[in-house]
This record gives structure tokens, sequence and C-alpha cells, in this order.
């Protein structure tokens, strides 16, 4: 991966974190159902799951997982993960539609309908991913992840409180869970609560499961706060030195030029001075 292939990577993950609300997180595998994981049945052999690749095995997982779905398209296993590849690589309104196929043909499956209310809620409609997504879970033995993929789509909406409210849920479900605890960091900085979000990020890092993304979101939330070095160090665990010093630069840039990052600077900065 270059210098500024992560850089566009990085600068993806801002935007997504301003203004997606953690879909990126919740819909890139961290809160994915098993079905989403490509290992078994008649889906191709990858060797890794596709939101942990890298833009050149992206492309090539989109070409192999393509090629299976044009021949069967019905086939949930093969959809599903198309999808998912679809949706890591930015393709939002494709896979939207190649869930719509699949949840046609498999009304019922609730791997399927899950997928599909998170294709729904990367391709914007909202409304539908919730109730889709209600559809899926089971209240008698509620599935955690779709309880955090529910939070992500309220926050998107503007419903901070509730969300927060599904993500603690979720941790009741599967305590310590570190996409959950990152999805509920990440949800205070949408709202301008920095100090607070660091605190769950840094709880999610900490444990054993947390993977790179939630690691990468810890350096951005380190870094909006404007502790440039200490980002850094967080980012080159990750990367290189070259993509981590592009990725703190292009940081850097979105602080300065940006107003909505420099809002949520200022509102950290003044439930401070608040706090003292």
């Amino acid at each position: 991966m270059t210098a500024s292939t992560s850089q566009s990577s990085f600068k993806r993950r801002i935007l997504c974190g301003a203004s997606a609300a953690l879909l990126a997180l919740v819909l890139g595998g961290c809160a994915s159902t098993p079905q989403d994981k490509m290992t078994t049945g008649s889906i191709p052999k990858l060797s890794k799951p596709v939101e942990q690749m890298d833009p050149g095995e992206l492309t090539q997982a989109l070409g192999t997982l393509g090629k299976a779905y044009e021949a069967n398209p019905k086939d949930r296993d093969v959809g599903i993960n198309y999808a998912s590849a679809l949706r890591t690589a930015g393709r939002n309104a494709q896979a939207l539609s190649v869930m719509q196929q699949v949840a046609i043909a498999h009304p019922d499956d609730r791997g399927v309908l899950a997928a599909y209310g998170k294709a729904q809620a990367a391709g914007g409609q909202l409304d539908a991913a919730l109730a889709t997504i209600d559809r899926a879970q089971t209240p008698d033995h509620p599935d955690w992840r779709l309880v955090s993929a529910e939070g992500a789509i309220l926050d998107q909406l503007g419903r901070s409180s509730e969300a927060r409210g599904k993500y603690r849920d979720a941790l009741d479900i599967q305590a310590n869970e570190p996409s959950v605890l990152s999805n509920l960091g990440m949800s205070y900085v949408l709202t301008g609560d920095l100090k607070t979000a660091e605190t769950y990020l840094r709880s999610a890092a900490a444990q054993p499961a947390a993977d790179s993304r939630v690691r990468q979101n810890l350096a951005l939330v380190v870094g909006l706060q404007g502790r440039f070095p200490e980002a850094q160090q967080i980012a080159k665990k990750e990367m290189t030195q070259q993509q981590a010093d592009a990725n703190l630069a292009y940081l850097r840039a979105m602080l300065s030029q940006q107003n909505s990052w420099q809002k949520l600077a200022a509102g950290d900065a003044d439930r401070n001075k608040a706090v003292n």
C-alpha cells in the first residue's frame, strides 16, 4: 500500500466519522454477522476478511466474488460477501442492488436480512435499514452485532442518546467487545465530546480482540485533539512511517481547513472549561 493510497483511505475514514456515524466500522465487519466471513460453503476462499484488505487485494476479491455472483445471483453466501466487498470498496449502490436480489431469494433468512439492512444503511436508506435489522433480530436471543448496528444507524439519524443505549445493550450481551466500545466512542466524536470518545476508544484498543480499525480510530481521536505526536505513535503501530506521516498530514489539513472538525474541537474545549 502506497502512502497516497493510505492517505486516501484515511480521508475516507475521517469523512465517514464526520458524516456517516460509524458506518465504516459497523458495515465494514467489526459488527458483521458470521455469514460475512469468507471461509466456508460455496463462496470463494480468500486470504482474509475483505475489510482488512489493501486496495489491490480488494480489487482481486471483487473480481473473484463478482464472477461467482454472476454465475449464481441467488447464492446467499456469495451475495452476502460480494455485497460486503462492494461496501468496503465504497460501491454502496451496487451492494444494495446485490442484497435486494439476495433478499428476494431468501426473504426469511436472518443473515440475509442483517446484510440487507447494512446495505440499506450504507445506501442512505436509514429508516428502512432499521426496520430490516429489526426483522432480523430475535428478541428472546438478541444478536449483539445487530444491536450495535442499530446504534450506528441511530447515530446517523442524529439520535445519539438512543444509539448509545443500543451500544450499552450490546455490551450487556457481549461484555468489552472492542467494536462496540469503538462505536460508542465514535458516537461521542459526532457530538464533539472528544475526551469521552477517547476514554471508550482506549478501552476498545486495550481489548485482546481489537483490530487495526479500532486503533486507527483511537489515533484519529487523539489527533483531533491536536496531540499529533501521540496520534502518530499510535498510527505507526498499524502502518509504515511513511503512511503514518501521510495520514497525520491529512488530519492536520482537515483540522485547519474544515469547519466541521474545528467545531468538534471547540465543543470539546468548551466542555473542559465548564468542568474546570
